[in-house]
């Protein structure tokens, strides 16, 4: 039988977690080198973007491609409110950034919420016709969709500095900043989720006819899932442009790969798992970096393999695959690590007393 904490001891176990990771940051970025806190950080902006994903692809069901053009979009955005007039001026060579962009700047909270904003409002405008699809069909529409918000970044000169980029980002993103904003997006999206609103999303998922037959709207939740996602994803793309301090066009940055890279932490996380999710995140992010050495040149011995350029894809496109046909469910599958099963798995370790 499942044994449940009372509310107030979870509340007490909630605070403490809270106060000793803070600790544990603060303890981090007093004795970590930069390589480490750079992947602690790299953690955070992924886990963003994959709570944001799996609550639109695992939550609410949509099977949307989209994701990573409104993580560009809010990395644009965010940059070009960080920059300075004088960065900007500097960097438009080709065409000079329009008018009024390139005379404002903003602190970092207000770039990134912006962002946010600017993500939900282009997922509004997608989600809104898309979303009367279902299935391969919005996975297409989605995916064609964040590919046009691609080029429109390659070809807007005047707005996006082209192929150029933006280069030389102010380096806001640290670890507090990634990490609080993890903590936002958790509890938003957990808060949803477990509402009337996100029992609404589940039964959608679960049965759209059933759900709408229940009297709920379905395309009006689905698209409020599909806005608040762009919103978060918006919030990950400020994030990760001034981790990167660059922001570019490219396929692998802002394209088809980032996407794909999301897609992979939330099916081996657990396609509907919150906690999985974070979990996919931290370890995408750790053996991306791990494996950097199937890359380089290895030496056995006598022996010198040469390193091939996109192995470590290879290795996670070859993950993906083993976890599709063997571990469906994922890490996590559809369950939350929760305080109440924490407390039953303790209880079943115990040792049991002898009746005698």
């Amino acid at each position: 039988m499942e044994r449940r904490l009372k509310t107030s001891t979870k509340v007490y176990l909630t605070l403490g977690l809270i106060a000793l990771s803070i600790l544990l940051l603060y303890v981090a970025s007093k004795t970590l080198d930069t390589y480490a806190i750079r992947i602690l950080r790299l953690i955070a902006v992924f886990g963003v973007m994959a709570v944001s994903y799996t609550f639109i692809n695992g939550i609410t069901g949509l099977f949307s491609l989209g994701h990573a053009g409104f993580v560009a979009i809010g990395a644009y955005t965010s940059a070009l409110l960080t920059m300075s007039p004088m960065q900007k001026e500097m960097s438009y060579i080709l065409e000079p950034l329009i008018w009024p962009l390139n005379v404002i700047q903003t602190d970092f909270f207000t770039a990134t919420l912006a962002a946010g904003v600017m993500a939900a409002l282009f997922a509004f405008l997608i989600g809104y016709p898309s979303l009367r699809l279902t299935g391969d069909y919005l996975a297409i529409a989605t995916l064609g969709f964040s590919e046009i918000i691609r080029i429109m970044a390659l070809n807007m000169q005047s707005v996006t500095n082209g192929a150029l980029g933006l280069k030389g980002l102010p380096e806001y993103s640290n670890i507090w900043w990634t990490w609080g904003w993890l903590f936002i997006t958790v509890v938003v999206i957990t808060s949803l989720t477990y509402s009337s609103f996100g029992r609404a999303l589940k039964a959608i998922r679960d049965d759209a006819i059933a759900a709408e037959a229940m009297g709920i709207n379905v395309f009006k939740h689905q698209l409020m899932a599909f806005v608040i996602s762009g919103f978060f994803a918006g919030v990950g793309g400020s994030l990760y442009a001034h981790l990167l301090t660059t922001i570019d066009p490219r396929p692998t940055t802002i394209g088809v790969m980032l996407t794909f890279y999301l897609l992979i932490m939330i099916v081996l996380g657990g396609l509907g798992s919150i906690t999985g999710a974070i979990i996919g995140a931290a370890l995408f992010a750790i053996l991306s970096e791990w494996l950097r050495f199937v890359e380089g040149t290895m030496h056995i011995g006598k022996w010198t393999i040469h390193g091939i350029p996109g192995m470590r894809m290879v290795i996670f496109s070859l993950l993906f695959i083993i976890t599709m046909l063997v571990w469906r469910r994922g890490i996590m599958g559809m369950e939350e690590l929760t305080w109440d099963k924490l407390y039953n798995w303790i209880l079943r370790l115990r040792p049991r007393r002898k009746e005698g």
